[in-house]
């Protein structure tokens, strides 16, 4: 009886790690925006995940520069929708003799200032004639 209850219990730990699904986790909170690092992250093996998550992995965020789509908690599973990689934009003024290269976005301009957004959320304001406010 005692072989019988100890065979099946190895079966059963052999089997659940058999269909485990390898992922990527969360070591620490990840906040909106935040670029994702090796040593931010861990990988493991969970029984199941949500139905419409695609699991990333490991080799994802060592080829590519990612940023977290939203606010993940640790021990976060990471799919493919959490995560987008990252375009740098930028932009490059030419006010005569000043020319400015900044990274971001034009969000509004008129005669006097343009208004640029950056990666991080930020607006920032410059005028024509080469002050920053």
């Amino acid at each position: 009886m005692l072989r019988l209850s100890s065979l099946l219990i190895f079966i059963t730990i052999f089997t659940s790690n058999l269909f485990a699904i390898n992922v990527v986790i969360t070591k620490r909170d990840v906040h909106f925006n935040e670029f994702i690092t090796l040593d931010m992250l861990t990988s493991g093996k969970v029984q199941n995940v949500k139905r419409h998550c695609i699991p990333t992995t490991i080799d994802d965020f060592k080829t590519k520069k990612l940023q977290a789509t939203h606010y993940m908690k640790k021990g976060y599973v990471i799919c493919q929708d959490d995560v987008k990689e990252f375009n740098e934009k930028s932009v490059l003024f030419n006010f005569g003799s000043i020319e400015i290269e900044k990274n971001g976005k034009i969000i509004f301009e008129n005669d006097d200032y343009i208004r640029i957004k950056k990666s991080n959320g930020d607006i920032e304001k410059i005028y024509k004639d080469g002050r920053i406010k």
